[in-house]
């Protein structure tokens, strides 16, 4: 329990920093966030494990729309939490934006 509980205040104090960044240091925090914190259940090259691969392939069948539920939104029934209250709904769409290029390898 106290090992989840690091997790989230790691996390919170990281996406605090994100707010307060803009331009292209917005974008390396964003791709950052993307390695780390959603790589630690979906693989650190985004190709899947505790959650499912978010590599642009995998990505192909999924609307925009849906991707930005679930990621400010999370997953009911998964592990997959809710992100709205640490990412603005721009920071949702650059993180989409950044799995569809294929961003982290």
């Amino acid at each position: 329990m106290l090992n989840r509980h690091l997790f989230v205040l790691v996390t919170l104090v990281g996406c605090m920093a994100l707010q307060t960044a803009s331009g292209d240091e917005r974008q390396q925090q964003l791709r950052y966030l993307l390695t780390q914190d959603c790589g630690s259940c979906h693989g650190l090259t985004l190709k899947g494990g505790l959650g499912p691969s978010l590599r642009p392939e995998a990505l192909q069948g999924k609307t925009d729309a849906v991707l930005l539920a679930a990621i400010l939104e999370g997953r009911p029934g998964t592990t997959m939490p809710p992100w709205k209250d640490l990412l603005s709904a721009e920071d949702a769409r650059r993180l989409v934006a950044l799995m569809r290029a294929g961003a982290v390898q």
